[in-house]
């Protein structure tokens, strides 16, 4: 049965990407750095930034390196 929502983690479970605070509300857009596409994040997010197909592809990479 459930006890009010106390699951382990229950707090990020509606959680949405748009809902990060790296992701830029308009434009200027961050550039790809592999396919030079516009991303979703701002230009002053630092670090790696990827557009939604290259992160998805990165992602679909690293799952299956075991």
């Amino acid at each position: 049965m459930d006890e009010g929502g106390d699951a382990p983690g229950s707090e990020t479970c509606c959680e949405t990407p748009a809902a990060s605070p790296d992701r830029a509300a308009g434009p200027p857009y961050a550039e790809c750095v592999l396919c030079r596409k516009p991303t979703e994040y701002a230009e002053s997010v630092k670090g790696i930034t990827l557009c939604p197909v290259c992160e998805w592809q990165e992602a679909q990479r690293t799952a299956c390196s075991g």
